[in-house]
Formats: C-alpha cells, structure tokens, sequence
C-alpha cells in the first residue's frame, strides 16, 4: 500500500455514531419525570453503551419516592415489574439502582438513587413493589442504607448483634480472621 493510500485512510473523518434506539424512550421518560414529579428530579439520564443499550436515570434522592410512583402508575410507562435492586459503594457516596421493566412494552430502565455516608438513607419502595422488600433489608444488612417506609427493616444475614456491615468499602472487621 502506497503512503498516499495510508494518508489518505487515516485523514478520512470517522462516521458519527449512531443514536440508540432507545433514545426517544429516555428523552419521553424524562418528559413525563419532569411534567409530573417536577424539573428537579432529573439529575442525569443517559444510555449505558456498556449496559446493552439500557437507559438509565439518575433521580433526586428527595424525589426519589415520587418518581418511582410515577414510573408504576403512569399508564404511559406502567413499570409495574421491579426487576432487581442492588447497593453500590462508590466510596464518596453509595447508590441503590433498580431496574424496572414494562410487562407489555418490555421496555427497560435502570434509576439510581444518591446517599450520602454519613446517614445513608432512600425512601423504600416496598409499598409499591412487594419484591423489593428482602432486597432493602439485604442492602440494610450488608450496606448500612436505611429505607424510611420499609414495614419489617431489620438485619437478613447478619446476626442481630453484628457490629458494622461488611459490604462497606471502609469495613473493618473486629476479627480480621473472620
């Protein structure tokens, strides 16, 4: 190959990305958030190229229990499925991420919550989705993440007098050979 074709190749402007096609659901998702639970709500939103596409939200932690009553009720998104819930430790802050899904559509969305260290604390979701009630007390247990509003929220793994919980990036164990 000449070094006018290798040139040529290389100046050549790369082709943009296409847009995912789950774009226009995040962009209504986030229309219907801000219209019904209010402009604030929204931290971020986004597709996960990593996550297979899925879109995924970033919601106010005060905000939170509004708008995960808008993403079940709205008859538009209708996310009666809560999938999954799961703790995140990111060091300055923890996260809960749930994923919902739309039965009929089966339409996706992953919506993470923000708490701080110090009192980290997101509304539960227990009185709108029933399976999200072990998983709450799991993060309880394992994280330290209170949920105001969950009916039964005490330890599932841990012993009741278990000192810390150990999923925590700064965990210490009182017996390092434990």
């Amino acid at each position: 190959m000449t070094e006018e074709k290798k040139a040529g190749r290389e100046a050549a402007p790369a082709e943009p990305k296409a847009p995912s096609k789950n774009q226009p659901f995040l962009d209504r998702v986030v229309a219907i958030i801000t219209e019904m639970v209010g402009g604030d709500a929204v931290e971020s939103a986004e597709i996960n190229e990593k996550g297979n596409e899925m879109p995924t939200l970033v919601i106010k932690n005060e905000r939170w229990l509004e708008t995960a009553r808008t993403l079940k009720m709205n008859p538009e998104l209708s996310m009666k499925y809560l999938r999954n819930i799961t703790g995140v430790d990111q060091e300055t802050h923890f996260e809960v991420v749930y994923h919902l899904l739309n039965m009929t559509s089966k339409q996706e969305v992953c919506v993470k919550v923000k708490t701080g260290r110090e009192q980290p604390s997101v509304s539960s979701v227990t009185p709108l989705w029933a399976t999200a009630n072990w998983p709450e007390r799991e993060i309880y247990d394992l994280l330290g993440i209170d949920f105001p509003g969950h009916p039964d929220l005490r330890r599932i793994m841990m012993p009741d007098d278990w000192v810390g919980h150990p999923l925590r990036k700064d965990y210490v164990p009182l017996d390092p050979e434990v």
